[in-house]
């Protein structure tokens, strides 16, 4: 069983990890499908989302940055729209504190930043106060020059090195243990061989101290591996996740909810009855 501590409630999860469905509230995020609003969020939570991660800035390569008063406009609509029928926990993807608070303010539960707290100082001690559960991502430089410098002495320990640091900040400024959470950042400004190192170490990250989430749904390096279009990437996506939660992914950030939750289904069976075997085995 999974569990994460939010403001003022525990959810739990009897799968394998925890399904983070993806509505981006923003014109240009690079797969089309995953753009939408509230008819999305209900789409996901029909689906079997455990987390609805809602974005009203795209961060894809390339991408340009938006302002908050931009950003406040797509998002909260929507979460107040969710609100009104649903107590799904909701994340909100943002860098910005004057963001966060207004989707705060509007009953969202976890903050996913991109920056790990690097962007906007006031987000960590607003964090604090809240309790609420902090993503905290590594990437390279911005969204639109991040792809020019993917060359790492050592991918693995300079990606864990700054999340340690970032964990490490985060606990400074108040924000408890037990609410955060890490991300190596697939994709943002790492080569495919660099992005297949941090998939395959992904449970070791920060020691194991820190759960770990894995955002791999339809990326380049899905394609690269499959020279697949981002439309025809579902498959190599199922792969690649569940090669992650075996290798301790508490938290997968997807595009789409009901392939994944199949897919856990299927594994949670299969471990189950791994167990039982080998116990039985034994006796």
């Amino acid at each position: 069983m999974r569990n994460l501590d939010l403001a003022s409630r525990k959810i739990t999860t009897d799968f394998p990890a925890f399904i983070m469905g993806i509505v981006n509230c923003t014109p240009d995020s690079f797969f089309s499908g995953s753009r939408g609003g509230a008819e999305r969020a209900f789409q996901l939570i029909d689906e079997g989302a455990d987390i609805l991660d809602l974005g009203g800035e795209s961060t894809r390569p390339g991408s340009e940055y938006v302002d908050a008063e931009e950003e406040i406009r797509r998002v909260i609509p929507v979460i107040e729209e969710i609100r009104r029928r649903s107590d799904i926990p909701i994340s909100v993807d943002t860098r910005k504190m004057s963001v966060m608070k207004a989707a705060f303010d509007s009953g969202a539960d976890i903050l996913n930043d991109v920056s790990a707290l690097e962007d906007d100082p006031d987000m960590a001690f607003f964090a604090a106060e809240k309790e609420i559960p902090v993503i905290l991502m590594h990437k390279r430089g911005i969204p639109s020059t991040m792809q020019a410098s993917t060359e790492y002495e050592d991918v693995f320990r300079e990606v864990n090195s700054y999340l340690e640091s970032r964990a490490g900040f985060a606990l400074s400024r108040g924000i408890k243990k037990n609410k955060i959470i890490v991300d190596p950042g697939i994709g943002f400004g790492k080569s495919l061989e660099g992005n297949l190192r941090l998939i395959s170490g992904c449970g070791s990250l920060c020691g194991g101290k820190f759960p770990v989430l894995m955002a791999l749904s339809r990326k380049s390096c899905i394609g690269q591996l499959t020279g697949r279009d981002v439309q025809d990437r579902l498959c190599g996506t199922l792969a690649a996740d569940l090669f992650a939660v075996l290798k301790g992914a508490f938290m997968l950030r997807v595009h789409d909810v009901a392939p994944c939750k199949d897919t856990l289904a299927v594994l949670k069976s299969l471990l189950e009855y791994e167990s039982v075997f080998s116990f039985n085995k034994n006796i």
